[in-house]
């Protein structure tokens, strides 16, 4: 009799934890709460025309669900449609000024010698440095660390000087660009993480350096299209999905957990793999005595991201002169960042993303409509924004705003509108404190000090996703399903997740014998 393992929720990670398990043999289930795959990289659709992302807009580096789709026997390339953008993004400086950031190395050479002649030349020198810290560094993301010990690895310790990890990301930056408003444009990255660049460890400037170097991808029908893909490859290996069950309870003996109940079923398995929000989760289904290092009382001492504040509009007409992904850089930026932080307040003049995707992709809106996804960093839940009264005054604030960046007359053409407040990403998407990026990247809460991917606290749970190594984004979110998925395999004795693509498990057929070139990998 094959094993069993439960994965609770089909976001990212775990649907591409329950592709590689499933290739490797197993019988695999998964309890999703919602009542479509994705999570928090899930599509809203208004039941009007309009479809939005729910959280992630940006696809970073497909390499590595390239290489999942490959061990499964499938290719990214055939499967999931994608544009790659140019531009990638518009950058807009409250502080004056505009960068169209493209992938093209000498066009953005010259855009950012054309902000600021002070820093010709600078790009790339930064893409020079920060490819060999990426190239040396990335296969640390690609395995486990589980204890101090692991950090001893000689080939790591040899690179303390170059990923410098006693410097933030804006002081690295700092070596290569004189103008604070070129440091922005590659530091606001940080906010993938829920980071101030100000507080982010330097090794993060691989964030940037990735996008210019692999490419800013939109999957036609957005990033929630890729959840679904998944979920449909997932069910075609045998893999089993049940929406619209939340779990409610865990069971366990001693330390090990042994089954999970919903409102539907008990189910019992071999080993549990935990995708749900891990604080919320480990908060509410796990006694706090069994988890001796993540407690409770540890958990409430973490440091924990920013959240946001989102407006989904379906808009009359299109905005065809607007690029695809915009942010605005508020001409204050760090007390923006204050007032997120530590502050916990409101900024009059905030920082902002708005992704205008039907200039790309027109399957997002009824024709002649468009979408606008509005994005805005503010404070994880806290006593001092009630959000039952400063919401519909933050909105106008939003709104306004769009005209900084040239999104005008927008409220005269809205269609469709939902608003999400850090209140509705803790109660209606289950996110602790309504911290959308999950446990901040500080240095005292990565690798070995993050929750580990083999959770320690209990035996037969795993971790998936942003709450665990390697952290928060797409990229490392899929990189954590690799991880996982092996480390759950060599406890059960059998072959790892990637090692299984060489064999095909009885009674299904690959129908990609070869594994295709990754997408976006050149």
């Amino acid at each position: 009799m094959s094993r069993t393992v439960t994965i609770v929720g089909a976001g990212p990670g775990g649907l591409a934890a329950a592709m590689l398990l499933a290739r490797a043999g197993l019988r695999v289930r998964i309890l999703e709460r919602l009542d479509r795959p994705g999570g928090r990289t899930s599509s809203l659709d208004s039941g009007t025309g309009f479809r939005f992302d729910l959280g992630p807009t940006f696809f970073l580096y497909p390499r590595v669900l390239a290489e999942i789709f490959a061990a499964c026997g499938y290719d990214l390339n055939d499967e999931v449609e994608m544009a790659k953008l140019d531009p990638q993004y518009r950058l807009v400086f409250g502080a004056g000024g505009e960068l169209l950031a493209t992938p093209d190395l000498a066009r953005m050479e010259a855009a950012v010698a054309a902000v600021s002649p002070a820093d010709r030349g600078a790009f790339t020198r930064f893409m020079t440095e920060t490819r060999e810290k990426f190239i040396r560094f990335a296969p640390f993301l690609e395995q486990p660390f589980e204890r101090w010990t692991d950090l001893a690895n000689p080939d790591l310790l040899k690179l303390v000087p170059l990923l410098k990890p006693w410097k933030s990301l804006d002081s690295e930056l700092g070596r290569f660009f004189q103008d604070e408003r070129i440091r922005l444009a590659f530091t606001f990255q940080s906010k993938y993480l829920g980071m101030s660049p100000f507080r982010c460890p330097s090794l993060f400037s691989i964030l940037s350096f990735l996008e210019y170097e692999h490419g800013v991808f939109h999957p036609i029908g957005g990033c929630g299209a890729v959840s679904v893909k998944m979920a449909e490859l997932a069910e075609e290996m045998g893999v089993e999905i049940h929406y619209n069950e939340p779990v409610e309870s865990m069971a366990f003996a001693g330390r090990r957990i042994t089954a999970v109940t919903t409102p539907r079923d008990t189910y019992e398995a071999d080993a549990t793999v935990v995708n749900a929000d891990f604080a919320r989760t480990m908060t509410r289904l796990v006694p706090d005595a069994l988890r001796r290092r993540w407690n409770d009382r540890k958990i409430a001492s973490r440091r924990f991201s920013c959240s946001t504040f989102m407006l989904y509009l379906g808009i009359e007409g299109c905005y065809d002169a607007v690029p695809h992904h915009n942010i605005y850089l508020a001409e204050n930026y760090r007390e923006n960042l204050a007032d997120i932080e530590h502050r916990h307040r409101l900024s009059s003049d905030p920082s902002m993303y708005v992704q205008n995707a039907s200039v790309t992709d027109q399957t997002l809106a009824p024709a002649g409509m468009s979408t606008l996804y509005v994005l805005l960093p503010v404070s994880q839940r806290h006593p001092n924004i009630d959000w039952r009264h400063a919401a519909a005054g933050f909105r106008e604030v939003a709104l306004d705003q769009l005209e900084k960046i040239g999104i005008e007359g927008v409220r005269s053409r809205i269609r469709y509108e939902k608003m999400v407040t850090p209140d509705d990403w803790q109660e209606d998407y289950a996110i602790y404190r309504g911290a959308t990026f999950n446990l901040s990247h500080d240095l005292n809460q990565m690798l070995h000090m993050r929750p580990h991917n083999r959770f320690e606290d209990i035996e037969g749970m795993y971790l998936v996703g942003g709450g665990t190594h390697p952290g928060s984004g797409l990229p490392v979110i899929y990189s954590s399903a690799r991880i996982t998925s092996d480390l759950l395999l060599d406890d059960l004795g059998i072959a790892g997740a990637l090692a299984a693509a060489n064999g095909t498990p009885a009674g299904w057929q690959s129908r990609s014998p070869a594994p295709p070139e990754p997408v976006g990998s050149g």
